[in-house]
């Protein structure tokens, strides 16, 4: 006996298509959605993807990060860590286990932060206060540096540092303000104030050890912002480490990646200027050796001119001079009148050759044959044109309608039409026909065609 088969009303799903339609309809229900919590389960396989947990007290959630996506991160995420993901929700096919794809990570309170500060960015960029026609150009040589920065950081020591090394000479003012913490913006401000008020300083630097975002945001606000653009003092901005960057170091008129490399920038460098000073002293020493050498030399000619040229001596050399000039006057005298006259005979015999007489009795010479030429060709001309002539009137007496007459043909035409066919008269029509000696006025009195004729 045969068991029948169960017939069902709904349908019936595998679990693989459930699995797929339920991933199918979480991913097409949430958009990309952002989540907070406790990193745990932390795994970074040898893929390069990342698989973890995000718990709070009451649940947790399955997540996973692909490699081309954590690799894009600026933090190392650890366990314990409150993180915040922006991810899209999906549902793991193979074991049917509810899970989020995170796109994105960054610590909470980060995001906040640095959204605060690219707005703070983008607006003073739009404002004009990063542009380079604000900056200023540093003194090559302060007068005296003011630094502003902690009194008992490590940053300052380091300036001190390299300013003993590279210019000892340069007096440093301290301004001493706390470099992090709700105080540390209103104190860098009156700092700020403080050191364009009294100007005992032509060059600042505005200084403070690396941090984390949250260490470095009196760095980021916009008073501090506004006060550094405000001053008349130029500014060098040495904040955090080389990949640190706040708004105080796009507002300063130049950015030092540290606070050494910023004591670098605004000192000059004692060793350069002495081996400036050194090479400035051979300089001169050996100018100064050359232009003696020089006036010695000139000295010694002159000396020897004033031997040479005494002044009878150069008396009686002016009297030579003057009678070969006397002499050279009268010499060049005669050869200029010599050479006028030679001149103006050319001309004369070039002007007898250029008579028109003689060129109208020349021109009259050539003139004669050229008629008799002409003459010539104009008689075998008419008579090759008379001879062309009679023999086209042959040709056309030839050929014209009215040599046939003289045969014994007629031409009948009716009212100027020539008759070519009997089609074209009827009967009672006046028609005329012209003969070789004269023409007849007919009147039709019967037509016949060919085929009649015949």
């Amino acid at each position: 006996m045969s068991i029948p088969e169960l017939q069902y009303s709904q349908p019936v799903y595998s679990v693989s298509e459930l699995n797929k339609a339920a991933r199918n309809l979480l991913e097409g229900h949430f958009p990309l959605i952002w989540v907070e919590g406790e990193l745990s389960n932390l795994a970074r396989p040898a893929s390069g993807h990342w698989y973890f947990s995000l718990k709070d007290e009451q649940a947790q959630v399955r997540c996973a990060m692909f490699r081309n996506r954590n690799m894009l991160l600026r933090f190392k995420p650890e366990n314990g860590m409150q993180v915040k993901i922006r991810a899209r929700v999906s549902l793991y096919e193979g074991r049917g286990e509810f899970q989020l794809i995170a796109e994105h990570m960054e610590a909470a309170g980060f995001g906040a932060l640095q959204r605060a500060y690219d707005a703070l960015k983008q607006r003073l960029a739009h404002e004009g206060l990063f542009s380079e026609e604000h900056k200023k150009s540093l003194p090559r040589f302060p007068r005296r540096l003011g630094v502003i920065t902690s009194a008992t950081g490590a940053a300052l020591r380091d300036i001190l540092h390299v300013l003993k090394r590279r210019y000892p000479l340069l007096p440093v003012l301290i301004y001493p303000v706390p470099v992090q913490g709700d105080e540390a913006a209103p104190a860098i401000v009156r700092a700020l104030e403080q050191a364009n008020d009294s100007a005992n300083c032509d060059l600042l630097v505005l200084a403070r050890g690396g941090g984390s975002l949250e260490d470095l945001w009196a760095f980021n606000e916009e008073s501090v912002a506004r006060a550094i653009h405000d001053s008349q003092i130029p500014i060098i901005s040495g904040v955090g480490h080389e990949t640190d960057f706040t708004i105080a170091d796009f507002v300063a008129d130049v950015r030092a990646p540290t606070p050494s490399a910023a004591a670098e920038i605004a000192s000059p460098n004692q060793q350069e200027i002495l081996n400036q000073f050194i090479r400035y002293e051979s300089y001169l020493n050996d100018l100064i050796v050359i232009k003696i050498d020089k006036y010695l030399q000139i000295l010694e000619h002159l000396k020897t001119r004033l031997k040479q040229q005494h002044p009878l001596r150069r008396i009686e050399q002016h009297a030579l001079r003057i009678d070969e000039l006397e002499r050279r006057l009268s010499r060049g005298w005669e050869n200029t009148l010599r050479h006028q006259g030679l001149r103006l005979d050319r001309l004369r015999q070039s002007l007898l050759s250029q008579n028109p007489a003689q060129q109208l009795q020349k021109l009259n010479a050539r003139l004669e044959p050229l008629r008799l030429r002409l003459d010539q060709g104009i008689t075998l001309k008419m008579q090759h044109t008379m001879n062309h002539l009679a023999e086209i009137g042959r040709a056309l007496n030839a050929y014209s309608p009215l040599a046939t007459l003289d045969r014994g043909y007629a031409l009948i035409t009716r009212e100027q039409e020539l008759i070519k066919s009997v089609s074209q008269v009827e009967t009672g029509d006046h028609v005329i026909t012209r003969l070789s000696d004269g023409s007849l006025e007919c009147r039709i009195e019967a037509i016949s065609t060919k085929l009649d004729s015949d």
